[in-house]
């Protein structure tokens, strides 16, 4: 591999950690994602060898290491430290070379990301509406449904008469699902209602212009979402292939160029 560039990117999320090896031309050779579970550093730790074992290389080897997301600082080998809307802008033009209106809906607050003609941020904005985040309101939903988070798209597709869920919040949408089901919901209503209220969630923060592109873990794992933004918006968006891992091939693209001018919030 003399002469070729070896670079990695790692985005540490609240649910998972997430990372991509890359080499020159962009081709990605290794990935992990591994749930966050304990101290950030120990779970980057983990997903770094699962990717790096993939990809047959050692951290020694790596050119660069660009970091992103909310346990970024803990991950001391990093060269890099790049914020998440830039990662994600930046693996969005990967897959979608093009201006773009970005939306990131993962595990905690949704992000609009204006990106431009190059794939760089121009301007985001996010709506916070509760302290623990989407993906945690969805895995509470599932948890008072009793059905495996990974189930709750499935029973959701059962449904086609969504209930509404008025609380956005991980705390109080325990209460909100009891009730839909006591008053004679299915619990595929409850399933769908919730999905809908993140789309509504997202929607909230308005101007979608098309294309829309779409990242995040939210949409790895709960495509109504997309298909429920749809119907709200009335733009059809596009989901960025593996839209778990976009914020980490945005920091491992950011990775190949020089520390300083990626050590930034453009």
């Amino acid at each position: 591999m003399s002469g070729i560039r070896v670079v990695a990117g790692i985005d540490v999320g609240t649910e998972c950690v997430k990372v991509i090896v890359m080499r020159d031309g962009g081709d990605i050779i290794g990935r992990s994602v591994v749930p966050t579970r304990g101290r950030f550093e120990d779970c980057a730790q983990e997903a770094l060898a699962v990717a790096l074992d993939e990809a047959q290389i050692r951290l020694r080897e790596l050119t660069a290491l660009g970091a992103t997301g909310f346990g970024a600082r803990c991950v001391t080998p990093a060269t890099h430290q790049i914020t998440e809307t830039a990662c994600h802008a930046r693996g969005a033009f990967h897959h979608f070379p093009h201006p773009m209106t970005l939306v990131d809906v993962g595990g905690r607050d949704p992000n609009v990301i204006r990106v431009d003609e190059q794939g760089y941020r121009t301007e985001s904005r996010s709506v916070r509406r509760c302290a623990i985040g989407i993906g945690t309101f969805l895995m509470f939903a599932a948890r008072h449904l009793d059905v495996h988070p990974t189930r709750l798209e499935e029973l959701a597709a059962g449904s086609d008469e969504p209930v509404r869920i008025g609380s956005y919040c991980s705390v109080f949408s325990g209460s909100d699902v009891l009730e839909r089901l006591r008053e004679g919901a299915s619990p595929g209503q409850v399933a769908a209602g919730c999905i809908r209220s993140v789309a509504e969630r997202v929607h909230e923060i308005g101007n979608f212009a098309d294309p829309l592109v779409l990242t995040g873990g939210v949409l790895e794992y709960f495509p109504g979402v997309a298909r429920s933004l749809e119907e709200l918006s009335g733009v059809r968006p596009k989901v960025v292939p593996e839209p778990i891992t976009a914020g980490a091939i945005g920091a491992a693209l950011f990775a190949f160029e020089p520390a300083t001018e990626s050590v930034h919030s453009a």
